[in-house]
């Protein structure tokens, strides 16, 4: 699962790259009149829909075609809702705020190489709302066992085709501060708050202190995750957790509920049964397993739609 998520998120957003270093040469596009196209479940497709979509593939200098795009977000999205996943606009925006960040870029540049480049900001920010449930939904289905989860009998077909030795794993323990911004004060305080955050997480020198330290300040969260197996650490952290020494902190990020970092408490090698079974399950799920199963769950939505062309 953890494999299933990293790659649909580097699908979905590792996007700009290459693009923004010319998308400053790109002509604003004319203004069109847009006009339902699809009607799909009921929900229409307009063909202001499909040009965004056809700007932002072009954007990604990537073939495709974008009608076709445009119908399999908007199945995926009523799948979404349907198993109720519910994606916030703060989800979104903070999202939105990384791939910036990630590309080095301001926000302001980013709105404007959407703008420029005929996406529009609008127009991402709901590719980003679409990739975020499509990823829940593949991640529910795969739990439920439709990705070729790992039994205990395959976990010990695989230690003995390796000589009956058991994988291990680190086994991290884990502390979250949280410096809680509510939606409705984002724009106004989130810089400062993120201020106060960096300042508290240079201060950082174990789990123990945390709490004194978070003493006095206004609308802090600090939170004891336990024991976390690495192949069970959450995508977006993963990386900064692994890189970061025992005793210190990740860097602050930005999310949907303010701006956190994780400490790291402890670490440890561990190899069990509960290792072994998560270990190989991690190892199955690799790129062409995720897409398949993406492929899979579109058509038979697909299958059962009702999709008219006007």
């Amino acid at each position: 699962m953890l494999m299933m998520r990293k790659y649909l998120f580097s699908a979905g957003f590792a996007l700009l790259v290459a693009a923004t270093s010319v998308s400053m040469t790109v002509m604003t596009p004319p203004a069109f009149a847009s006009e339902i196209k699809y009607v799909v479940n009921d929900m229409p497709i307009t063909s202001g829909d499909i040009a965004h979509r056809a700007a932002f593939l072009k954007l990604q200098r990537k073939k495709g075609d974008a009608a076709q795009e445009m119908i399999d977000q908007t199945l995926r999205l009523a799948e979404a809702r349907r198993l109720g996943i519910r994606i916030s606009d703060a989800q979104v925006e903070a999202a939105y705020q990384r791939f910036a960040t990630n590309n080095k870029m301001q926000l302001g540049q980013l709105d404007g190489v959407m703008e420029k480049s005929g996406v529009t900001k609008d127009h991402f920010k709901e590719f980003i709302r679409a990739q975020m449930a499509w990823n829940q939904a593949l991640s529910a289905r795969y739990r439920s066992g439709e990705g070729g989860s790992v039994t205990e009998q395959d976990a010990v077909r695989r230690m003995l085709d390796k000589g009956g030795a058991k994988p291990s794993a680190t086994e991290y323990m884990l502390q979250q501060v949280i410096f809680v911004v509510p939606a409705s004060e984002r724009s106004a305080t989130l810089a400062k708050r993120k201020r106060e955050a960096d300042a508290m997480r240079a201060r950082f020198n174990g789990c123990n202190t945390t709490r004194e330290f978070a003493k006095g300040l206004i609308d802090v969260t600090v939170r004891d995750l336990g024991r976390v197996l690495a192949p069970q650490l959450p995508p977006d952290w993963a990386e900064q957790i692994k890189a970061t020494k025992v005793g210190g902190a990740t860097a602050t990020r930005e999310t949907e509920r303010g701006v956190e970092f994780i400490g790291i408490c402890s670490s440890r090698e561990v190899s069990d049964d509960k290792t072994a079974q998560m270990v190989f399950q991690s190892e199955g799920s690799n790129d062409k397993a995720a897409d398949d199963l993406s492929k899979k769950y579109v058509d038979e939505l697909k299958a059962k739609a009702r999709i008219v062309k006007r």
